[in-house]
């Protein structure tokens, strides 16, 4: 078959894109992706399609796109530690600032996304949580992601320290009613008195726990995951992937000292082992890129999620802005808390983390299984988003040869 270049159009219903495709085996130099509404019905080699609706005869009623050398098909990006871009953001808990960020983070290639909330006042905490259960009702979010309030004072990073508290049963029981089944991770410090209770409970209710914002020592924190893994292979959900997260792993913890190994050694066995999944903020700003390489030469991609933990300066200049209730300045791209000077949140997109990622020496596609096949796989949604397959949701991001940003498809609808 012979494909022409049409360009994106919002019609018709099915497409077909010839060019170089990331799938889950790999990059296809001749590949071909083919849509029919909101679904991939075909993605692998160009010369192996034969679907019916999509002969020569039937090329009127559909989009066909031949991208250019050198230039990249990849799946959707999914997000699950994301507080906002573009001027909005999710901590503060405002309808019109969220669905501001959420427009940005689809168009820039995150077709989806967890809103991360930050530590404030709980009836802060429910506003926002509510605000979020409608937002992923309409599918324009994959779920909620609590970082905090239950975090250690000593390694609160940007969280605001006079809302930190120890765990609370009740609270959290409030949280979780508010959230109607929403709420898909947690980050907590296992070290503070009543985290095994906590875990329990989140697990009972099929959200992953991630360890985070913590001062605890080794074993702690490996005792924590193996808790949490277990707790979540014996509930059985759907909606996990059956192991814990570590929350920007190296960030909000002590470092890793040869006498006191800490939190970072025991997540590195324990993702080493595929008992977690580490989150690398790959952004050359929260991690050296020597750093975030040698993470992927350890314990592999597949137990890696990369994440922007992207704040609303996100795709904007320099300037002031708010991480939550606390003010926060970006000076050369480089968020940092006004009070403390501790780095707050991201100002990078998860395609600029990808490049960032490829740049510090990963092969793209050990990247982009990073930042697609892992998070679908933490928050159960593999058989619908994470890569380019058969049945999936029809997400996909064209990119040139230095993984720039060209046209995104999200649910069959270019958004660009």
């Amino acid at each position: 078959m012979t494909l022409h270049h049409d360009g994106p159009t919002a019609a018709p219903l099915k497409k077909l894109i010839h060019g170089q495709i990331a799938t889950d085996h790999g990059i296809i130099k001749s590949g071909l992706l083919a849509i029919s509404g909101d679904r991939i019905l075909y993605a692998g080699r160009a010369d192996h399609f034969d679907e019916p609706g999509f002969g020569d005869d039937d090329l009127q009623a559909v989009n066909v796109i031949s991208i250019p050398d050198g230039h990249y098909v990849i799946p959707g990006l999914v997000d699950i530690h994301n507080h906002g871009g573009n001027g909005g953001d999710f901590p503060g808990g405002n309808e019109e600032s969220a669905r501001t960020a959420v427009d940005f983070l689809h168009k820039a290639g995150t077709t989806t996304l967890l809103a991360s909330m930050v530590t404030a006042a709980p009836k802060d905490l429910l506003a926002g949580i509510g605000l979020y259960a409608k937002m992923t009702d309409e599918g324009l979010l994959a779920g909620i992601h609590l970082e905090g309030p239950f975090l250690s004072h000593s390694r609160c990073g940007a969280q605001n320290p006079a809302f930190l508290l120890e765990p609370d049963l009740e609270l959290l029981a409030q949280l979780i009613q508010a959230g109607q089944g929403h709420i898909a991770t947690m980050t907590y410090a296992p070290e503070l008195p009543g985290a095994a209770e906590l875990v329990d409970v989140l697990t009972t209710h099929g959200i992953t726990p991630s360890v985070g914002h913590t001062n605890a020592d080794a074993a702690t924190t490996l005792a924590s995951l193996d808790q949490a893994r277990d707790g979540l292979d014996s509930t059985g959900f759907d909606g996990t992937s059956g192991r814990p997260t570590v929350t920007h792993l190296f960030n909000g913890m002590p470092p890793m000292h040869h006498r006191s190994p800490g939190p970072v050694a025991a997540s590195l066995r324990a993702a080493r082992a595929g008992h977690a999944a580490v989150e690398l903020v790959a952004d050359n700003t929260h991690l050296d890129p020597e750093t975030v390489r040698m993470v992927f030469e350890l314990v592999g991609a597949e137990n890696i999620l990369l994440v922007t933990d992207s704040m609303a300066a996100a795709g904007l200049a320099d300037g002031p802005y708010m991480l939550g209730p606390s003010p926060v300045t970006v000076t050369n791209g480089v968020a940092t808390l006004d009070a403390t000077g501790s780095i707050a949140g991201g100002t990078a997109t998860l395609l600029d983390v990808i490049r960032r990622t490829v740049a510090a020496g990963v092969k793209l596609t050990d990247a982009l299984h990073s930042a697609t096949v892992t998070p679908a796989a933490v928050l159960g949604l593999t058989d619908e988003v994470g890569a380019l397959r058969r049945g999936l949701r029809a997400d996909a991001v064209i990119v040139d040869s230095e993984l720039e940003l060209v046209h995104v498809l999200r649910a069959g609808v270019w958004l660009n």
